[in-house]
């Protein structure tokens, strides 16, 4: 009989278990990089809802009473109450408003960007089909090729 040494068995998932491993590295190198990554709209929403409230709250001025302070503290709580059941009860609805919105920020880029070319251009290299003769082009005030080069203006949808 031989001296065989026995191997373990092979793991089947030894490729996934690896694959894994990395991208659990990679997610913590990023996390320590670029900080945590955005929650979900609903999450967010309630953090904004939070620091809003902090950032009234935080507002202590002299001029306003106690009683203002009061109200204003308890305007927050009301506000932060008739947030929070509806976030509660739906939070993928704010995940498909946030995507329905970005969906309509880009049908607008893509509906303006063409506009915002041809305005930038100055004016078109359209073909002249006025009835005038040329002679009466070169001399006409009414045509606004005659005004020269104007400036684009750039609109900025960010």
């Amino acid at each position: 009989m031989s001296d065989a040494i026995e191997r373990p068995a092979a793991d089947p998932d030894a490729w996934a278990t690896a694959c894994a491993e990395d991208l659990a590295a990679e997610k913590a190198r990023r996390r320590t990089v670029h900080g945590p990554p955005p929650g979900s709209a609903s999450e967010e929403l309630r953090r904004f809802v939070d620091a809003v409230a902090d950032k009234v709250s935080s507002f202590q001025s002299p001029l306003l009473g106690m009683a203002a302070q009061g109200a204003v503290q308890q305007f927050i709580n009301q506000a932060k109450s008739a947030v929070e059941p509806v976030i509660d009860r739906n939070p993928d609805l704010f995940d498909h408003l946030a995507a329905a919105g970005n969906e309509l920020l880009a049908a607008y880029r893509s509906a303006v960007e063409g506009d915002e070319r041809r305005w930038t251009q100055g004016p078109s290299e359209a073909p002249d089909i006025s009835l005038k003769k040329p002679d009466e082009k070169a001399n006409d005030p009414s045509d606004p090729r005659d005004e020269g080069p104007t400036p684009g203006t750039h609109i900025d949808l960010d």
